[in-house]
């Protein structure tokens, strides 16, 4: 029987601005300690099976209520289904015949929900991987992330940028240049200039992130798109720092510069908090890797952050301070 098994990674964000749809810049890694899993097979008729996370019975209505505050609303179907449906889109408009063979798909994810480490756009790859295998559909690379994007921007209405599905199509370390200059269009969709870097620049990175408390994305969007919008000179100015801020990291990673890079890195932290009000607990985070001397920024959206520790000794330290407020502490794996 035919069996296809694929997997996209977590990632973290390293510069650059939060959601990347400011037509700015951002470096982000691949984060292969965790990961979303789908198995395709063929079956009699199309059905995705319920993963065990996804839960439908509670044991009273204050459980119910607790994984909704920790997970929030939804689970994996609706994304699996909204990029199945996308998929056939795709095909359809560039007249591409689909064998009529359907298929059972089961899928589970390790990633931390609702922490900002792409858990959702990683089940969306890992399922784009599986029907381009199963239906032998070459989609180019470059496009593959807009496409994910479309899932949850056009299918889903969820408020997302490029960033985080560049990185996991393409895996590694990965650039990102969004300037309007370097947009093109390639089958539909629109496409941005990627370029990979060299994992072994990487300096050593952390990552910390929270086991108990999680806000959902879409929750912590709030009204950023609309004071940028609405032209909010501290917003408008904060969004071109980021990207001056990647540019400089670049720099940075290429020369080897690992101290440059940690001050970049915390800029680019208390860049954002100029503009975002951010929870306390998410504030004592970053606060508690730097009383380590480490730098911190956040990863994603928030409830994870990531940065540069110096040696072992400081790894520990930040790992004890990170467990004393409910993190858990981790060293990314960015190559296989």
């Amino acid at each position: 029987m035919l069996l296809i098994r694929k997997r996209a990674y977590a990632r973290a964000g390293l510069l650059g601005n939060p959601s990347d749809g400011y037509h700015g810049k951002t470096i982000s890694i691949i984060v292969r300690n965790f990961w979303a899993e789908v198995v395709l097979y063929e079956w009699d008729t199309v059905e995705i099976v319920l993963a065990e996370d996804d839960r439908a019975r509670f044991s009273s209505i204050h459980d119910l209520a607790k994984d909704v505050k920790l997970h929030g609303y939804y689970g994996g179907i609706r994304l699996i289904k909204a990029t199945i449906k996308r998929f056939v889109d795709y095909c359809d408009r560039r007249g591409l015949k689909l064998h009529d063979r359907n298929f059972s798909v089961r899928y589970a994810t390790n990633i931390p929900r609702q922490v900002g480490l792409a858990g959702s756009s990683g089940l969306i790859v890992a399922t784009l991987r599986g029907l381009m295998e199963y239906y032998g559909v070459e989609i180019p690379r470059e496009v593959q992330p807009s496409l994910v994007l479309s899932v949850e921007n056009e299918e889903l209405g969820i408020a997302a940028g490029l960033q985080d599905r560049v990185v996991q199509v393409y895996e590694g370390v990965v650039y990102m240049d969004f300037a309007s200059a370097r947009a093109r269009v390639l089958d539909g969709y629109k496409c941005y200039a990627y370029e990979p870097l060299d994992p072994a620049r990487l300096p050593p990175l952390y990552i910390a992130y929270s086991t108990s408390l999680s806000e959902p994305t879409e929750v912590f969007h709030n009204d950023i798109r609309g004071r940028y919008n609405r032209g909010e000179e501290r917003v408008v100015n904060a969004m071109k720092r980021f990207a001056e801020l990647a540019a400089c990291g670049r720099e940075a990673l290429l020369s080897r510069d690992h101290a440059r890079l940690a001050k970049l890195m915390d800029e680019n932290f208390d860049t954002r908090r100029s503009i975002y009000n951010l929870p306390p607990w998410q504030i004592r985070m970053v606060e508690a890797a730097r009383a380590c001397g480490a730098s911190a920024k956040f990863a994603g959206s928030g409830g994870a952050i990531v940065g540069i520790y110096r040696d072992e000794a400081m790894f520990d330290e930040l790992s004890a301070r990170m467990a004393a407020i409910g993190c858990r502490t981790i060293k990314p794996q960015v190559t296989p």
